[in-house]
């Protein structure tokens, strides 16, 4: 509590106030981007408790507000959606947890889509701390525990074998009152997977997950996936022999890692693209998760040990880091070779599928475990790297915008900046249609109805 009214003396001191106006918050002679079509008009944007109310052109007269923030000059996007992310790692890692939604504002990101963990009770808290404007932190739209076979590889997860046990485990997602479903792909056998993800279609439930290697990725469009997280599952739909490959996965004579050499070697562009326009035609986001990709293909190149993020994480946590570390070390230069050129060939399907009209989600998979893939600046990094795949900054910014909201079905109050909608607003110092770095430089951000001043999200980082 004490760290909100610090907050709320610096932005009284650095904003203007009014007596008795119509409006709470206005944001002044801004340069309001619009996303999707570039389109940059000067406005007046008017705001009332956590809502947009009305947004004008941009004039002097009748300027009426409790707060006023002179955006002239500056430039004004969506806040972030990183939509990729976990809290997990049991009761000894929430300090570090609750931490990181700090982060996420710190780094002008308004909204999480959590991929499923093992700490539901305290993020469903958290969920409501944050709206009742009793913690700072994003919106959490999350998934509760993923779904997957017996014995599963996460903790937390819901396991399902058979028919009963797939409506046990959505009725209990229902109860929890998850904002849709995470199916992984550890321990569930072929036909669960299809069945769970037909069921949630039947319930209204959105859907999202890895895909076992036992089915082919046709069959999961058609069995009503609405995203797939990760770019492996999307490659193995590309090649010219995803049937051979899927009965040697089915019969135990291939493993995963075994398959991916193939699939890569016989990746077919004509086949490709069917997957492609299958995918789009199917209303099918994908979720490319680069900067991952890289961090963890390139850890014998990279020292991370100096790194300012790490130093702030507890010893626990950075336990967590060392078991895919450890199986990097051990790993033979082939194999270490092989990831490598995997990443790069992601890095050309990432942009193939944008190319081909596929709707991108950027997530960035941060969370324990995942080494070095830091909570708030690594969203920031998938975003250089969908850039550097070749998206333009407009691209790489609906993926952590409007393509979010659409894909939980949350337009009505997320992902662009219009009047009725929620007031999640970036402010930034230059315009990042010219370069991707300039989300980083950032003036102002609002969400849930407070003012988040840079020097305050700076504060927030310590």
């Amino acid at each position: 509590m004490k760290k909100l009214l610090t907050l709320s003396l610096i932005w009284i001191s650095i904003v203007s106030c009014q007596k008795n106006p119509d409006f709470d918050l206005l944001i002044a002679n801004g340069n309001l981007i619009n996303l999707e079509t570039q389109e940059i008009t000067k406005s007046d944007i008017y705001i009332n408790n956590d809502r947009i109310v009305t947004i004008n052109a941009a004039k002097e007269a009748d300027r009426s507000a409790k707060t006023i923030i002179d955006a002239t000059d500056k430039f004004l996007i969506p806040g972030l959606w990183d939509n990729h992310v976990h809290f997990r790692g049991g009761e000894q890692l929430i300090k570090d947890n609750e931490w990181f939604l700090s982060q996420y504002i710190a780094n002008g990101i308004t909204v999480v889509r959590d991929a499923g963990g093992d700490l539901t009770p305290m993020v469903k808290k958290w969920q409501q701390e944050i709206e009742d404007h009793e913690r700072v932190g994003p919106t959490i739209f999350t998934s509760g525990p993923k779904i997957d076979g017996l014995h599963p590889t996460w903790a937390g997860s819901l396991e399902i074998d058979g028919k009963e046990s797939i409506d046990k485990a959505l009725d209990r997602l229902e109860a929890i009152g998850v904002d849709y479903v995470k199916l992984y792909d550890s321990k569930i056998s072929a036909s669960d997977y299809i069945s769970t993800l037909q069921k949630a279609e039947e319930r209204g439930f959105v859907s999202s997950g890895h895909m076992p290697f036992t089915v082919t990725l046709d069959q999961t469009i058609d069995a009503g996936i609405d995203a797939v997280e990760h770019l492996y599952y999307i490659l193995k739909g590309c090649s010219s022999m995803e049937a051979e490959i899927t009965q040697g996965l089915q019969d135990g004579s291939l493993g995963f890692w075994d398959a991916l050499p193939q699939l890569q070697n016989t990746y077919d562009r004509d086949v490709a693209y069917t997957t492609f326009s299958k995918l789009k035609n199917n209303s099918v986001f994908v979720v490319p998760t680069l900067h991952i990709g890289k961090t963890l293909s390139y850890l014998d190149e990279q020292d991370h040990n100096k790194d300012s993020y790490l130093s702030k994480l507890s010893d626990e946590f950075k336990e967590t880091y060392k078991g895919r570390i450890k199986r990097f070390e051990n790993s033979s230069q082939k194999a270490r070779d092989d990831r490598k050129q995997l990443d790069q060939f992601f890095v050309k399907l990432a942009y193939e599928l944008n190319k081909a009209g596929v709707s991108l989600l950027a997530g960035s998979d941060a969370g324990a475990y995942n080494s070095y893939v830091y909570p708030g600046p690594s969203l920031i990094g998938e975003l250089k790297a969908l850039v550097n795949a070749g998206l333009t900054p407009a691209e790489a910014l609906q993926t952590a915008t409007v393509n979010g909201a659409k894909f939980l079905n949350k337009e009505t109050d997320y992902g662009t900046i219009e009047e009725k909608k929620m007031a999640s607003i970036l402010i930034l110092e230059a315009n990042p249609l010219h370069h991707i770095n300039n989300i980083q430089r950032i003036h102002t951000l609002i969400h849930l109805g407070k003012v988040y001043p840079k020097l305050v999200l700076d504060s927030l980082k310590n």
